[in-house]
Parts: C-alpha cells; structure tokens; sequence
C-alpha cells in the first residue's frame, strides 16, 4: 500500500479513498471507505477500456456478479460502468496476496498447499455455479486472510478479452504463465475447464516457487504452453502432488478432471499427512501474517455547544424570589435600611422565617446581586404563605 498521489480521486462511488493498493493494465485499486465505515476494495477502470458495447457486457457481468457468495470469494460490493471514471467496488481482505507470500517466506508446506488448493476449488465452484468463469486466475488474485484465501477479480477478465479483440487479432492481455494453451492462442471460448488448468498452474507455484512455463516474453511462454513436446516444470513438486497437478495441466481440456475430483484428490493429500482438512486450513490461516489495515485519520473534535461562552452557576433561587429581590434591594437602597415596604409582619424583620441562614444571591453570570441584600428571601409562595399565617395569629381568639 501507499499514500495517495496527487492526481488520485478522493472519493469513488460514495467511497472515501484512504491509499492505494495496487495497479494493472485494467486500472487501479485503492482501499476505499464509505460514509458508515465499511471498508472495499475500489477498483477505477480505465475508461479506454471501456467502449459503447463493452460497458454493456460490462453492465452484465456486474449483474452476474451480484450472485456469486461463497467464503472464498470476494463479496461483491458495487459498480457503475457508466461513471465518468468506471468503478468495481468488492470486499476488502486485510492480507498479501500468494504471489507476495511465496517470495517472501518460500513455498508452502504439501498440507498448506492442499488445503489452499481444496479451498480455491470449492471457491472457483462457486463463480461456476453463477455462470461464470474466472478467466485470470493467478498468484496475485489470490489473497490470503486469517479465515482463508479470497478469490478476486474473477469476471473482469473479459473486459481484457474484449480489448484484445478490438487491438490485435491473438494478442494475449494477461498473466499468460498460468493461461491453458486454448487461452494463449487468444480463443475466447472457454469452458470450466480453463479455470481448473489455471488452479493447477496456481498450486505449481505455491508449493515450488515457479511456474510450469517461463520465458523471456510472454509469447516465448505461450509457444511452450501449445507445444506438446514441452512438458511443463514440475520440479521441487512433492510427489503426493505430482499426478493430480498433471492431470490439471493437461493439454487436453477434456482431459483435466473437474473440481470436484481436484477437491476430493486433495483433501486425500490431507488425510494422509494424519491432519482434517479443518486443522489443514487453520495451519494455513496460521501461515498468514498480521496486516495493519490504513483508515481515514479521525475529524477534528467538535466544539462543544457554548464552548468559549461564560460559565454557568446554577442560582438557589426561583424567578419570582430573585424578581421580588430586586424590588426589595431598591426599597432597601431608597430606604437607608429601614424595614422593606412589603414587610406586613408588624415590622418583625426578624421573625423565624426571616432570620434562618440564608445563601449569597447568585445571578445567571455566577455574581452576587449588588444592594444591600447579603441573602436569599424566602421564595415569594412562601413569604404569601407567611404573611396569611401572621395574619390568621392576629385574628385567633386562642
């Protein structure tokens, strides 16, 4: 992964970009995130790639795409082939992809690459079952995560068969080191039978480090896939792999056994090494390194409402006492201290309402009431109170 560049887009789809994850002849991918905090895999497709007709097909195979839920692959998540910038959006797997693995840490183990295998199949069953094919399965559309390996990009494929078809008569677009020969030689009707050369040219690697063909250039490698003198490289493969990987590799698509058969074979690989293929899968997962996954940095803190604006102090009196309050202050002002107005207790200041202990007087700015008064009153309900209870003693004959 990183950062984003200068000419990068900042938002894809509804998908704020967070960094980049990689590149290809069909576009860029860059780890996306939307408004709720789902993270996705956002890949922006060249728009030369994309003609009249071919964002028709492309409008379809999103369609299909839509259908395809299984463990092992990428969950489809959005697309618009009609943006300016067209855009695939699918799950995002936090972990390397095989090809980064195997040259980092080497080959792995048989019962690791068994396993692998037997996932893979049952994933690649899947994308079969929706009608598709896969078309480009390599080492790099594989990724590896702590629940399993993911199967990515399946279905854009065919956007690189249509370009092809509209630039040069044979050309090949595409990782041609895992192709079968009828692929290679730029047939484009392919069957179910392409994918599973593909897995066995997928395992080859995964379990030696290499391919069953290289060269130089891509046509060099191509001419040594068609030819049937040239066997493919199985060395440093474990025997146990030996006849199923062949038999994957074959030239003949008829002659390559379907995935089931490849699921089966290879879970028999597993068992004879005294392992399930559960504990083979978590041994696998187990292989897969901790990857610390980029987000958005976090916004700026909020200002808080009335931040910056005076403190408030709670008062210890009601409206109507602090209204009356003021009243009693300018009668006290205007009066030299003398007994309030409103005093009708027979001028007994001092009576046991009046005399309790009484808290400082607060307004809504935290400071004491200016004018004589140094307490509070008693509330104005309760003074009407006081004043009908004195009344009521001077009238009682008891």
């Amino acid at each position: 992964m990183e950062p984003l560049r200068d000419e990068d887009p900042r938002e894809i789809g509804g998908f704020s970009l967070v960094c980049r994850i990689g590149a290809g002849g069909m576009g860029e991918v860059f780890l996306g995130e939307s408004a709720a905090g789902h993270q996705a895999a956002v890949k922006v497709i060249k728009p030369s790639v994309l003609d009249e007709d071919t964002r028709a097909r492309f409008l379809s195979e999103v369609d299909s795409l839509r259908t395809v839920y299984g463990p092992f692959v990428a969950a489809f998540v959005g697309a618009d082939a009609d943006a300016d910038q067209p855009w695939l959006a699918v799950e995002y797997v936090p972990g390397p992809d095989l090809r980064t693995f195997v040259t980092e840490h080497g080959p792995l183990p048989l019962a690791e690459t068994a396993s692998l295998g037997a996932l893979l199949a049952e994933g690649l069953g899947t994308v079969h079952d929706a009608g598709l094919l896969h078309r480009d399965l390599k080492p790099q559309n594989i990724l590896l995560s702590r629940y399993g390996p993911k199967v990515i990009d399946f279905g854009l494929a065919v956007l690189a068969e249509r370009r092809t078809t509209l630039t040069a008569t044979g050309f090949v677009v595409g990782s041609v080191l895992c192709m079968p020969p009828e692929q290679a030689r730029g047939e484009h009707r392919l069957d179910r039978s392409a994918d599973v050369y593909a897995l066995g040219a997928v395992l080859l690697f995964a379990a030696t480090g290499h391919y069953p063909y290289e060269g130089p250039t891509w046509q060099a490698v191509a001419l040594k896939i068609e030819d049937p003198a040239t066997p493919p490289d199985l060395t440093g493969l474990p025997p146990e792999l030996g006849p199923l990987i062949t038999d994957m590799l074959a030239l003949d698509p008829g002659a390559r056994p379907a995935l089931p058969d490849v699921i089966e074979r290879l879970v028999r690989v597993i068992h004879d090494q005294g392992l399930t293929a559960l504990q083979a899968k978590r041994r696998l997962t187990d292989l897969t390194p901790e990857i610390v996954v980029p987000q958005l940095p976090a916004p700026a803190p909020g200002t808080a409402p009335g931040a910056g604006g005076p403190a408030y102090t709670p008062t210890a009196v009601d409206p109507a006492a602090v209204e009356d309050d003021e009243q009693a202050d300018a009668a006290v002002s205007a009066g030299a201290g003398q007994p309030a107005a409103d005093d009708e207790t027979g001028g007994e200041s001092g009576s046991a309402v009046a005399s309790a202990p009484r808290e400082t007087v607060t307004g809504q700015d935290g400071k004491p009431r200016s004018g004589g008064a140094t307490g509070v009153r008693p509330t104005a309900p309760l003074r009407i109170a006081e004043r009908i209870r004195a009344a009521y003693a001077r009238e009682a004959r008891f």
